[in-house]
């Protein structure tokens, strides 16, 4: 039977914590207790997030693929908070197109931001978590599993999230700090509305069959995600069934690929107009962190 921890005066660094997920743990962990750190490139919105959590919450601004300012970021979490003991490695961006017509530096992007950056942010806050023996989360995707046409980028940098933290975890075992790797499905964030807003690709998610294709509350992943936290959990599915997925995930390629065969050549022809129509960066930019991160 898993212990539930207590975050009581624990300091805990999430990254990306402007809104949705990150804003959501920060503000329950902190209801538990906890100290949080917010980071982020989304400074005034990650301020706003701050002053409704109160004192035991402030916001430092971030990029999480710039080294310097995440060096930066982590020393004045460490001077005003006395450490970190919880790193939460949240911040993410998605874009939308296929590979070949997507704008070349938005999908790069995204490997970018949700793969590099968390191994930027734990390579940065790690000496201070192996100091107090604590935990690493990093938020990957149930694309790391079902790898669905149009988001190339997204999946694999995903993917990568998941094999980085299996790695890191038998690696830092012996020092004593956890690691675990989260699976969300589809959240109701302003990544996953803005994607279903799109006037190709939004179309085409809504045509995914079933639980594959539904889109569940916030409060579903910050349930999940604030227990899995609590736990130190290795793994956490959003919902349960996404560790189904997992377990059958060498038999999913050819099934998405048969689902595929009658819907992608109308989405690739429209991608290519709406490119010429809109331009490849807003074609391919999905959700204000996606914006902010391009920008």
């Amino acid at each position: 039977m898993l212990v539930m921890a207590n975050v009581t005066g624990k300091v805990v660094l999430i990254t990306g914590a402007a809104r949705g997920i990150g804003a959501g743990l920060a503000e329950r962990l902190a209801a538990r207790g906890a100290k949080v750190a917010l980071v982020g490139l989304e400074a005034e919105e990650q301020r706003k997030v701050a002053e409704r959590i109160g004192d035991a919450a402030r916001s430092w601004e971030a990029d999480v693929t710039d080294w310097d300012a995440l060096e930066k970021a982590t020393a004045g979490v460490v001077e005003h908070f006395g450490g970190i003991d919880i790193v939460i490695a949240n911040a993410g961006i998605a874009t939308t197109g296929f590979v070949r017509s997507i704008d070349r530096e938005a999908f790069e992007k995204v490997l970018e931001v949700d793969l590099l950056g968390v191994w930027r942010t734990f390579r940065v806050t790690l000496p201070h978590v192996i100091e107090r023996k604590g935990y690493l989360l990093a938020i990957s995707s149930l694309a790391a599993i079902t790898h669905a046409p149009g988001m190339a980028n997204y999946a694999a940098a995903k993917a990568g999230v998941e094999a980085f933290c299996n790695s890191l975890r038998a690696e830092v075992a012996h020092l004593g700090v956890k690691v675990g790797v989260a699976h969300p499905t589809w959240i109701r964030t302003d990544l996953v509305e803005s994607a279903d807003a799109h006037p190709v690709f939004g179309k085409l998610r809504g045509g995914m069959p079933g639980f594959l294709g539904k889109t569940y509350p916030l409060d579903v992943a910050l349930d999940h995600l604030e227990a899995g936290v609590l736990k130190r959990a290795r793994t956490i599915h959003v919902p349960k069934w996404v560790l189904a997925m997992k377990l059958l995930r060498a038999f999913l390629p050819p099934i998405i690929e048969l689902g595929s065969r009658t819907r992608i050549p109308a989405a690739d022809r429209a991608a290519i107009e709406d490119i010429a129509a809109r331009g490849s960066k807003a074609a391919a930019v999905t959700g204000h962190g996606g914006r902010a991160a391009i920008r």
